[in-house]
């Protein structure tokens, strides 16, 4: 009796611990860009109610020039250089009144937020005129 009970308990440790290791792994998000999604609000304030999200990513200013530099040369230098930074993409009609910070065009169909992580500082919001900026892979939207 006490060797079944013995079995039985280290079955139901066995079945916890394997079962804590799958939800732990999908307690984020599932990409290295966790932490922006805790600037969403305030990169959703940015735009207002003038857009539909499309893409969030996280960069290091060195990635973020690589990859995007349109947008990284609209940003300027009026900030102190972050080390890492959000990039929150929305697709809507956009202009220099209607969002906050505004940079690049006047008016477009494209609104990307730049906010310093983990501060969520807003850095701009550049504004292009077409929806053909790529600056990482879409993860909702």
């Amino acid at each position: 009796m006490m060797r079944q009970l013995a079995c039985a308990l280290a079955g139901c440790m066995l079945l916890a611990g394997a079962v804590a290791g799958c939800t732990s792994a999908r307690s984020n998000l599932g990409t290295s860009d966790n932490s922006c999604y805790l600037a969403l609000p305030s990169a959703s304030n940015a735009v207002g109610a003038h857009g539909r999200l499309l893409s969030v990513d996280l960069f290091t200013l060195t990635a973020l020039r690589e990859r995007a530099p349109q947008l990284f040369t609209a940003l300027g230098t009026k900030h102190a250089s972050p080390q890492r930074v959000c990039v929150v993409t929305f697709v809507g009609k956009f202009n220099k009144t209607s969002v906050l910070d505004p940079l690049g065009s006047s008016s477009g169909r494209l609104a990307v937020v730049v906010l310093a992580t983990p501060s969520n500082q807003l850095l701009g919001t550049v504004i292009f005129t077409g929806a053909s900026l790529h600056v990482g892979h879409t993860h909702i939207g």
